[in-house]
Formats: C-alpha cells, structure tokens, sequence
C-alpha cells in the first residue's frame, strides 16, 4: 500500500533533518509493511494491521520517536519500553543516518508476529489482550 497523503504532508511540514527522518521511517515502513492501512492518527503517521495500531512515528523534544505498539515484547535492546500500562517500545532519531535498515526490518517483522489488541482496548475498559503467540 502506498503512502498516504496525509503522512506524506506530515513529513513534508518538518525540518530538513526531520524532514529526511521522516520520509525514510515512511518508505521503509510501506515497503515492508505493504499490507498495512496507514493514515494520520492523533496527529502524527501511524500503520495499521487490520485496524490495530502497529507503528508509527512523531516529532518530540528528544527527536523523531518511532514507536511500535507492541515493542516492548520484541526483545530488542535499542527499542525502549514505555513507562505505562502499555506494551510499545520506541527508538529516536535525529539524524537519517541514526536509522539502520536491517534493525528496522527486525522490527516490523515482530511487529507482523507479537501484537497486543489495541483496537479494542476501550471496549475492554483498558485491558490489553495479546492477539498473538510469541
């Protein structure tokens, strides 16, 4: 699936650096992800597998975050857990060279394989329910 509009004006509205960051973290993300929905979400890009949220990426202090929802059961040492309730895991970036392909690989390819029920968490009142065995 291609890139979506939205995301592609997303990574066009940031700063050369970012700018670069984003478009990147978008191509690879499409490319070996080619099945998910993407689309802005709670204003930043965000890919989907069957309407669970499973990567995306916003602008933060510390840098560019790509976040994967369920990363903190990847068991990848560079992707740093959450501090709350939930299972993501995030990396940042600052730099187009900070990113290297074959971990981001890695990671969406776990992210296809250990997923948590996002999509339903507010029907389960904040119960996360893993939708797959890892």
């Amino acid at each position: 699936m291609d890139t979506h509009q939205d995301i592609f004006q997303y990574n066009e509205s940031q700063l050369p650096a970012e700018k670069e960051i984003c478009h990147l973290l978008s191509e690879i993300i499409s490319e070996h992800l080619p099945e998910a929905e993407n689309k802005i979400w709670h204003a930043h890009p965000v890919w989907f597998l069957d309407g669970n949220p499973i990567v995306g990426y916003s602008k933060q202090k510390k840098g560019i975050r790509l976040m994967f929802w369920s990363g903190a059961d990847f068991e990848e040492p560079l992707l740093l857990a959450g501090t709350g309730k939930f299972r993501d895991a995030s990396v940042f970036f600052n730099s187009a060279d900070e990113i290297a392909k074959d971990n981001m690989i890695r990671y969406l390819e776990k992210s296809r394989k250990i997923q948590w029920d996002y999509k339903n968490i507010v029907k389960r009142k904040g119960q996360l329910v893993r939708l797959t065995d890892f």
